[in-house]
């Protein structure tokens, strides 16, 4: 199989963030400095595959790291269908000595080749110390083996126009009581559209955006209807309903114009924040992962360029408690147990795993970082207003991927109008696009 790869490799990148603590904790092992483990004048090379198409944030680290190991040539590589690669990949000459892997791969049949191949990272030999790390997201066997380490999280919610919120006289709306009105407000006012996103059943959709905390928060609600849920048992398709609910609601208090969304934003990353730098849409329903692409992209737009305005990223209402924020992984390295470079790659892993880096990592990324000390972006410190009850892990739902696809459908059939509520979760486990 050939496959189509590009290869980035690491340059200096000089990037100063802005960036807010919200929270703390005790020192840990994770806060000292780094010390080498190995030959410092070692000349060796490790290779990282991924499916972003770049990723300075890890070349930023690949620098950093280079200043304990000056003779380590790292290198990122950008694989081409990732998803279906990787693990063909790992069993060919050109396998990965550190890969990118992700929750939803967890537990999937399909993916149980690309879990053979990592190593333990919970293995004392490796020196790798997760007392840094948040936890709850944390992916552990049976065994208590780490097979994929945390190194960048994301969340759900909606970038904020603020200067548009000023113009017209109107606060970020917190509850969804407020969150109706203000988008009444903005109707009165002239705007089409008050909230957009991407319309689709696909992955990173404003349908699922929106939904998704509440779904989570359902299912973390009552453990003992996880396995059916997952298992797609049409009983369970019940857990969706204050979701879809919450759904129909948005729909019919005239909030998105759907056609307007589906005709001028045809993807969930790039033509989402470019529509949203046009500077007339209050507020966009999207990840983190989308609200990481912006920075770069303000130049890119002639709009914003021309009327920049700032922008913020806050949790959607649910309820008149406010919204949700979900705790989740964007991405995990694991490391090939096979690789011939597998010492230097688990010494990167170990320098990598800890306060300081991934914090950098993250601020670089324009992510949230996994540590413990979180600290924010100010693009996202309105998400330490949450309420402590409302921010859910989303490991404590362990919702699988075809559950999620399920879901998916289920919220665009309801937004667009092609089922009501209750056939939707009567439908569950045989949903389609």
């Amino acid at each position: 199989m050939k496959l189509k790869i590009r290869r980035i490799i690491a340059t200096a990148v000089l990037i100063t963030m802005s960036v807010t603590a919200t929270a703390g904790c005790g020192k840990t092992a994770g806060d000292k400095p780094f010390e080498p483990g190995l030959d410092t004048s070692v000349s060796t090379s490790v290779t990282v595959y991924g499916n972003y198409s770049n990723f300075e944030a890890l070349e930023s680290e690949f620098e950093r790291f280079n200043e304990y190991y000056p003779n380590v040539n790292l290198s990122y590589i950008y694989l081409d269908g990732f998803y279906n690669a990787i693990g063909t990949t790992l069993l060919s000459n050109e396998a990965p000595d550190i890969y990118c892997t992700f929750y939803w791969m967890w537990g999937d049949p399909k993916c149980s080749d690309i879990f053979d191949a990592a190593a333990n990272l919970a293995d004392p030999e490796t020196g790798i110390d997760f007392s840094c790390v948040r936890q709850s997201l944390l992916r552990k066997t049976d065994s208590g083996e780490i097979l994929m380490a945390p190194v960048l999280a994301t969340s759900f919610g909606m970038l904020v126009n603020s200067d548009l919120f000023k113009k017209e006289g109107l606060k970020v709306p917190t509850t969804w009581s407020e969150f109706e009105n203000v988008c009444a407000k903005f109707k009165e006012a002239g705007y089409a559209s008050p909230v957009m996103g991407y319309v689709s059943s696909g992955s990173n959709s404003l349908e699922y955006n929106f939904a998704y905390p509440s779904l989570v928060n359902a299912v973390s609600a009552h453990p003992e209807m996880q396995d059916s849920f997952n298992n797609l048992d049409p009983a369970a398709g019940e857990l969706m309903r204050s979701s879809l609910e919450k759904i129909k609601q948005l729909a019919d208090a005239d909030c998105v114009n759907i056609e307007k969304c589906v005709n001028e934003i045809e993807d969930n990353y790039n033509a989402a924040i470019m529509r949203f730098y046009e500077g007339d849409v209050p507020m966009l329903i999207c990840s983190a992962d989308v609200a990481s692409g912006t920075k770069k992209r303000e130049t890119q737009s002639e709009s914003f360029s021309a009327s920049p305005f700032e922008y913020r990223f806050y949790p959607v209402p649910f309820d008149e408690k406010g919204g949700f924020v979900i705790d989740t992984v964007a991405m995990n390295f694991s490391v090939n147990k096979n690789s011939p470079n597998k010492d230097m790659a688990i010494e990167f892993m170990r320098f990598l795993v800890s306060t300081k880096e991934l914090g950098n990592m993250a601020s670089v990324k324009r992510l949230i970082t996994t540590a413990q000390n979180l600290s924010l972006d100010n693009i996202y410190s309105s998400l330490s207003d949450t309420r402590k009850d409302r921010i859910i892990c989303s490991t404590e739902a362990n919702i699988n991927d075809n559950a999620v696809k399920q879901f998916r459908y289920a919220c665009h059939h309801v937004l667009v109008g092609n089922m009501t509520v209750d056939e939707a979760i009567a439908a569950y486990g045989n949903l389609s696009k």
